[in-house]
């Protein structure tokens, strides 16, 4: 089964991420992970450390001569501003972090001790992980495309209709996003709040396509495809809700409204993704109960704004228990444009997860015999 893990705090030496289950005979092009390193270092809101980090993946193992071993791959990325000894304690805990339940839990007295490892700084390293399951997923036709919908709601509702268009716009943004005519709303937005010692949160879309029909399970709970997607892009920091589809909208329609119709068309080379059956409208996001209906897969995050603030809330001192104002830590002002890169890589990783499920195999080749079988059959 493919899993990841990360390890490394953010002023620690490193950030560490261990892939488990990738199969081998794979080429690895570390520009194609660096890549995505670097665009989720990218977009206007960025805080100082972002001027201090170069990330970059150094391989330390599971890959030879840029080919999987189908061994454990684990990939380091250094941090530059390495100093996670010589910084002062926190007592002052930040209302919307994890800092004064993680030192409650941890029975801490020093917030520091749960901030460097709660940091979005960790997403680097899923960065990484998710990297290498796009490198993966593309030998197989499926490519997946996040980008940011809205800012400090100011919200697109552009629809994609040619996603290699939708990708040049996205790439050329400050913000990520691919509406232009909301774009300079965004940019305003952002430099005033930053002006204000506020922050920002938004909303990231994230859209997968050229998945099968047949990915994901109806048969229990946590094999349901909807639901393994909500949990990977929740467990993103400062991500408070997911939908799929329509989403929440669905409780405010009738069923006639909301359900796609089937129709059928034979595929003119025999093979098709969805067996012939396809549908003129999207609303369930690609996914019906739990399994992948061979439509894109649609899911929007929604993030928070960042809670550490230049102008800080009131809290708490956790040694005295006297009232202060919390602490600051060098942050942005507006981090949503990095996390849609964030969920972009979780999405992918999870997509592939499924998909080794249903084709898995030691090799590449196993895989790659597993799923034309079952593309042929269907």
């Amino acid at each position: 089964m493919l899993y990841f893990k990360t390890a490394g705090e953010s002023h620690g030496k490193c950030l560490i991420a261990i892939v488990e289950g990738f199969p081998a005979g794979v080429f690895i092009d570390e520009t194609v992970i660096n890549k995505e390193m670097k665009r989720r270092q990218g977009g206007l809101g960025r805080g100082g450390r972002m001027q201090i980090e170069e990330d970059r993946i150094e391989i330390i193992s599971g890959i030879r001569k840029n080919i999987t071993l189908g061994s454990p791959i684990c990939l380091m990325i250094k941090n530059n501003d390495y100093k996670i000894n010589e910084l002062p304690s926190v007592t002052k805990p930040r209302p919307g972090h994890a800092d004064l339940a993680g030192v409650i839990k941890y029975n801490q007295k020093d917030a520091r001790n749960i901030l460097e490892r709660s940091s979005a700084r960790e997403t680097a390293a899923r960065v990484a992980a998710g990297a290498l399951t796009k490198i993966l997923l593309s030998l197989f036709g499926i490519d997946v495309f996040g980008y940011v919908k809205g800012i400090g709601g100011v919200n697109s509702d552009k629809i994609i209709k040619d996603m290699s268009v939708a990708k040049d716009i996205r790439d050329k943004s400050l913000i990520y996003c691919i509406d232009c005519d909301i774009e300079a709303n965004i940019i305003e937005k952002i430099k005033q709040t930053g002006e204000k010692g506020d922050s920002l949160g938004g909303i990231i879309e994230v859209i997968v396509y050229g998945v099968p029909v047949g990915l994901g399970s109806h048969t229990q709970w946590d094999l349901r495809l909807n639901a393994r997607l909500a949990y990977a892009l929740m467990s993103v920091q400062a991500i408070k809700g997911v939908e799929v589809g329509m989403g929440c909208d669905v409780a405010n329609k009738y069923g006639s409204e909301v359900h796609d119709e089937i129709f059928f068309e034979k595929p003119a080379s025999g093979k098709s993704l969805t067996a012939g059956f396809k549908r003129l409208t999207n609303n369930a996001g690609g996914i019906e109960g739990g399994i992948s209906n061979g439509e894109p897969i649609v899911a929007r995050a929604y993030m928070k704004p960042i809670p550490t603030l230049k102008k800080p809330l009131r809290s708490v001192d956790l040694l005295t228990k006297e009232p202060v104002t919390a602490t600051y830590e060098r942050s942005d002002i507006c981090a949503v444009p990095a996390a849609s890169v964030v969920c972009e890589g979780m999405v992918s990783f999870e997509i592939a997860r499924v998909f080794l499920e249903k084709f898995g195999g030691d090799s590449i080749d196993e895989v790659k015999r597993n799923y034309e079988g079952y593309i042929s059959n269907i």
